[in-house]
């Protein structure tokens, strides 16, 4: 009896992993199913339409513009890897690091690079595979492991030993693990539209909606599927994520323009683009849900009420992980890209934040 009470922990380890690994393999193979069928309507619709593709050498005017920011590049010791990242703000002022989301790349960023430049050096990155950034070809290149340690080394290489930390999305994610296992490296957290890991991981597995919601994260897991989707049509899929009702940036709040769509078009239409981003997607459910969670910074997060891939109940949960300062704010009317879509209110509450003493908690809804 008692071997068998020392076993049994063991056991329900292993029938909980069973479970999970059985919910996620079953969930992809329906997922890609389902895009399955998608592509072969597109196919029969038209299909030279289907694979009709625009070449795009050039790269839209915008992402030169230079009151964005100077664009640089700093190669990493221990990786090799070269990142591309655009800098606004003098050298020697406070380090603010911006981390992007999925689809996206530096650009996202922009209206934050001419804002918050008068009194930081602002860095807008190219997360590990996306964009100008170097791209490794193996998914194990992409755990949460290599890319949290990609952070740390640019603020090593940028001179730095702390900065503000601000992350949107899948970089939302990457700045609550860089919180988690490098605080001393974070004066304040401040997160878009991604709730704490744990929340996230604890919240999928107990409501469908959500399940369905993040059905693309199970998507991902398919080898070079997801890629050849993302690009049939002209990229049709990746225009319909910016510009679809229930996606776009757009609203009460600045308009995505033609010229910044094709911008993100021309990012990822270019030869190998998608299987970097993608394979950040590829090793999450190895890598969660975390041992080490507690955050002990100062921490802001913000949240589109109308996010269509993300539940407003996950914001709510995330507080009990922050033992320090926390501040959620709830923007009734916004999506998922809050920095692009309502920029204006989303650099006040950062510039008020940034701003002001950190002893308290609180929560307000706008």
């Amino acid at each position: 009896m008692a071997r068998l009470r020392d076993c049994l922990p063991r056991l329900m380890v292993t029938i909980r992993s069973l479970l999970f690994w059985s919910l996620v393999y079953c969930y992809c193979g329906l997922c890609a199913s389902a895009y399955l069928l998608k592509l072969l309507w597109s196919i029969g619709k038209g299909p030279t339409q289907t694979f009709r593709r625009v070449a795009r050498e050039h790269p839209p005017a915008c992402l030169n513009d230079p009151s964005l920011g100077t664009h640089c590049y700093v190669r990493i010791k221990d990786s090799g890897l070269r990142f591309h990242y655009v800098a606004a703000g003098e050298r020697g002022k406070p380090l603010m690091l911006l981390l992007h989301g999925f689809p996206e790349f530096w650009y996202s960023w922009r209206h934050q690079l001419r804002e918050f430049k008068s009194e930081y050096r602002v860095v807008a990155l190219d997360l590990r595979g996306y964009g100008e950034t170097d791209a490794p070809i193996h998914r194990e290149n992409y755990k949460l492991d290599c890319l949290i340690t990609d952070i740390k080394d640019i603020l090593d290489s940028l001179g730095y030993s702390k900065c503000v930390l601000i992350g949107h999305d899948w970089g939302g994610m990457i700045a609550w693990l860089i919180a988690i296992c490098y605080p001393e490296m974070v004066m304040k957290l401040i997160v878009i539209n991604f709730p704490h890991p744990n929340v996230f991981t604890e919240y999928i597995l107990r409501h469908p909606a959500q399940l369905f919601k993040s059905s693309y994260y199970y998507f991902f897991q398919i080898p070079w599927f997801p890629e050849f989707m993302f690009s049939i049509n002209d990229f049709k899929a990746l225009k319909h994520l910016f510009t679809s009702h229930s996606t776009s940036i757009g609203g009460k709040g600045c308009q995505l323009t033609a010229e910044d769509l094709e911008a993100y078009i021309y990012v990822f239409s270019q030869p190998g683009a998608l299987s970097g981003p993608i394979n950040h997607y590829r090793n999450i459910f190895s890598c969660l849900p975390l041992k080490h969670h507690m955050v002990i910074t100062p921490t802001l997060l913000l949240w589109g009420e109308k996010d269509a891939f993300m539940e407003a109940e996950m914001a709510e949960g995330t507080k009990v992980y922050v033992k320090n300062y926390f501040r959620l704010t709830i923007l009734s009317e916004a999506s998922h890209g809050l920095q692009q879509e309502q920029p204006d209110i989303v650099n006040k509450l950062i510039w008020t934040f940034l701003k002001e003493e950190t002893r308290r908690k609180d929560w307000l809804f706008l």
